[in-house]
């Protein structure tokens, strides 16, 4: 984990206030592990004052991206950047999806803005596991499939696929997931984790979820980031740096 000043290549708006900025950092890119985060300062002024945590989205040469939506001042400033601008980046951070294990399909399950880790974590299992991309959002606009594969989308309102949330059309395919050998690997809002939770332990898959906090230092000092765990009822884990992802078995979402 080091501090690094990164250099904006270019800020691209994907669609509906979905930006992703392409960032050179060799530094990063050549260390970072799908699921890990960087904690970003948008400004070089004082304000905001706290750092922005941000998922890797994906990796490409000397160039790492990251993924995000315009939702408060921190994200309006980076969303103007443009060639040139320096970022003052710190990472990478905590712990990212476990790629080993024995399981010959990669089941994705995204909710929304859960969707950023993917492209980079897809590139990363490379061409021997299969890939399916289960896909949510409130409405046919909170759907992200930037970089995914086999895509299979759920909207709670049905204007996009399936009517209905995510985990639900994970039930709706449960002969053709209990078919294969895989893990579930999960991105997305707290509703949809619990929910997901319930279902692989209900079916006995194994997942990984990664969880979003609120982190100011990113690194454990704060303390500002707790959650629950499963294992030890007294003690509390640090999203920033036990997770951010984590077996979905061992927290309380």
């Amino acid at each position: 984990m080091v501090t690094i000043k990164a250099l904006v290549e270019k800020t691209v708006e994907l669609d509906n206030q979905i930006f992703l900025l392409k960032i050179k950092s060799p530094e990063i890119a050549h260390s970072i592990k799908p699921g890990q985060f960087l904690n970003i300062k948008v400004s070089e002024t004082i304000y905001p004052l706290l750092r922005r945590p941000f998922s890797v989205c994906d990796v490409e040469d000397d160039f790492f991206y990251i993924m995000f939506n315009v939702f408060g001042e921190g994200t309006k400033i980076l969303a103007r950047k443009h060639f040139g601008d320096e970022l003052d980046v710190l990472g990478p951070l905590g712990n990212g999806f476990n790629l080993n294990g024995n399981y010959d399909t990669a089941v994705i399950v995204a909710g929304g803005l859960g969707a950023a880790p993917f492209p980079y974590f897809i590139k990363s299992l490379g061409g021997d596991k299969k890939i399916f991309s289960f896909i949510g959002g409130r409405t046919y606009r909170d759907v992200i499939t930037h970089g995914m594969k086999n895509i299979s989308i759920a909207t709670d309102d049905g204007s996009l696929g399936y009517k209905g949330n995510v985990v639900e059309l994970l039930n709706e395919n449960i002969e053709l997931l209990k078919s294969q050998k895989l893990k579930i690997f999960a991105c997305g809002p707290n509703a949809m984790l619990r929910a997901l939770k319930n279902f692989c332990i209900k079916n006995n898959f194994e997942c990984e979820v990664s969880t979003e906090s609120s982190m100011a230092c990113g690194f454990g000092i704060c303390q500002g980031c707790p959650i629950e765990s499963t294992k030890n009822p007294d003690k509390y884990l640090l999203v920033c740096k036990d997770g951010p992802v984590f077996n979905v078995k061992d927290i309380i979402i």
